[in-house]
């Protein structure tokens, strides 16, 4: 059955918090909650389920490889990122291999659990892949517009950019098997919520993560430091995923059949919701800034088991897994913090994916309980005296999530890996050694810390789990206190969040002094 291309539209609701709550600190929850299209919002504007699908494609077509690739100089296929969804739940995050394309990935890694999948990819499948992925009865491809798999971009050995006669074929095939297709074949670009860039660009600067770097380096600017690895990010992801030029990128979508979006105003809209996306994403990215800080070992305890300890994940691959667990906690309905987990496990075999060993076991963010659509819950925190219209005792937590709705099961002779965006509460610690988590990626700033109605004092002594903590490496450490200035009387200056008020005047000040500061979208 043929089906047209459309940008799907999307109604957001405005952003709502504890302040706009009724006098007994309650608020409607009205739609399916973890895991669903809820419309709850959470402490923030919330991305859609389709553009979080979109942007953890485009960073997984940015995972790191353990080892170079051998460049073929006659293949012009481009690295490609994919997520595989089913009952509306992650159960895949892959990237191309250095022999298959990622949607041979996808038919060896799930086979027939394809079937009813909804799958996004961060580039035009080819026609190779795109005619098993409708065999297997997908029920929806949505793709990025911009270069397709089989590149329409890419230079000629004779240093021309003429497009070959193979990708001119596989564009044409493709389009054939779309028109000729049961599944649901399209681009899915959805506008970001107002007020979404600026939220994600406070809160990736003033999350645990640039919280810790900062508190490391008090005479730091954390703010300029923070624009500069953005617009860094901004740069490269631009030139990977974005087409410069609007005649080039006219011919492109003209070629794959995406004729309807060269219109205005459409194409114009279709630029800019490009554009914001891909700057969610710089923004995001630039909140985990590989230079001097990474994650290393903390552990309480010396392991007891006489079996050597697995190995941790190379810092690139660490960053890049916190990365999208922080993207994933902007869908968060919690009304205060967005928390994200990811949950990947380290096979024993080689695997086809472009991760290496590595596959997805799981993921979630902190929401209220499945079927929660007609529910009241309490929306305030510690800060609300009366501890019944506290929130604490009805969400679920990100790692609960991440375990509850995972795609694989744990295996004991398997390493699997947690990353979370915040320190393990006392809740979650019993849960995450249970289940066999074997390491953990986190930030420790809660750890130790008693809030009443939730707690991180268990975590400091979770034993039998290696725990990887950001903070400063040892030897850029020792580097700065040998060159660092020394305070009055030996005292070490407490780092303090500062207010939101504060954040907004000093980044209007910043604007005013330099406008190269300034967000580029």
């Amino acid at each position: 059955m043929a089906t047209t291309d459309t940008v799907q539209s999307n109604q957001y609701l405005k952003p709502t918090c504890a302040a706009s709550c009724n006098c007994k600190g309650y608020r409607d929850v009205r739609e399916a909650s973890t895991q669903t299209d809820t419309k709850v919002q959470g402490h923030g504007p919330r991305l859609s389920k389709v553009n979080l699908f979109t942007l953890l494609s485009l960073w997984m077509e940015l995972f790191p490889k353990e080892e170079p690739e051998d460049i073929n100089q006659n293949d012009f296929t481009r690295g490609t990122g994919l997520v595989v969804v089913r009952d509306q739940r992650v159960v895949g995050l892959h990237c191309s291999g250095p022999e298959l394309h990622v949607g041979q990935v996808a038919v060896i890694r799930h086979g027939p659990r394809l079937a009813a999948s909804d799958l996004y990819f961060s580039r035009r499948p080819c026609a190779t892949c795109l005619k098993m992925l409708i065999n297997a009865g997908v029920s929806r491809i949505s793709f990025w517009p911009g270069d397709p798999e089989m590149s329409l971009l890419a230079v000629r050995p004779n240093g021309t950019d003429s497009i070959s006669q193979e990708a001119m074929l596989d564009a044409i095939a493709s389009e054939k098997l779309k028109s000729n297709s049961r599944p649901h074949i399209s681009v899915v670009v959805q506008p970001v919520a107002p007020g979404l860039q600026q939220f994600v660009e406070e809160t990736s600067r003033g999350c645990d993560f640039m919280e810790r770097v900062s508190g490391d380096d008090p005479e730091l600017d954390a703010g300029d430091f923070y624009w500069k690895q953005r617009r860094r990010n901004l740069d490269t992801f631009s030139e990977e995923f974005l087409i410069p030029h609007e005649q080039c990128h006219r011919d492109i979508l003209t070629k794959i059949g995406l004729e309807n979006f060269c219109m205005e105003p459409y194409f114009s809209n279709l630029r800019q919701n490009m554009r914001e996306l891909v700057g969610v994403l710089a923004s995001v990215a630039a909140s985990v800034p590989l230079l001097q800080h990474g994650f290393y070992r903390k552990d309480s305890q010396p392991a007891t088991s006489e079996q050597p300890q697995p190995q941790g994940v190379s810092q690139e691959i660490a960053r890049h897994c916190i990365v999208q667990a922080r993207l994933l906690a902007y869908r968060t309905e919690d009304p205060k913090v967005g928390v994200g987990a990811v949950i990947w496990a380290e096979g024993k075999s080689g695997g086809c994916d472009g991760t290496g060993r590595l596959y997805l076991v799981g993921c979630g963010y902190n929401a209220y309980p499945v079927g929660s659509e007609y529910g009241q819950y309490p929306q305030m925190d510690t800060k609300q005296q009366d501890r019944q219209r506290r929130k604490y005792r009805y969400i679920i937590h990100a790692e609960q999530n991440a375990l509850t709705f995972r795609s694989e099961e744990i295996r004991e002779e398997e390493n699997t890996m947690l990353f979370v965006t915040k320190c393990p509460c006392d809740e979650c610690v019993p849960l995450i050694r249970g289940a066999g988590i074997k390491q953990i990626y986190t930030t420790d700033l809660d750890s130790g810390k008693d809030k009443g109605d939730i707690s991180y004092l268990r975590f400091h002594s979770l034993q039998g789990v290696l725990k990887f903590i950001w903070q400063k490496s040892s030897l850029a450490r020792r580097a700065s206190e040998h060159a660092g200035p020394h305070l009055a009387n030996g005292c070490v200056r407490k780092h303090v969040r500062q207010p939101e008020q504060a954040l907004q005047s000093n980044k209007r000040l910043r604007l005013a002094t330099n406008p190269d500061l300034s967000p580029v979208c």
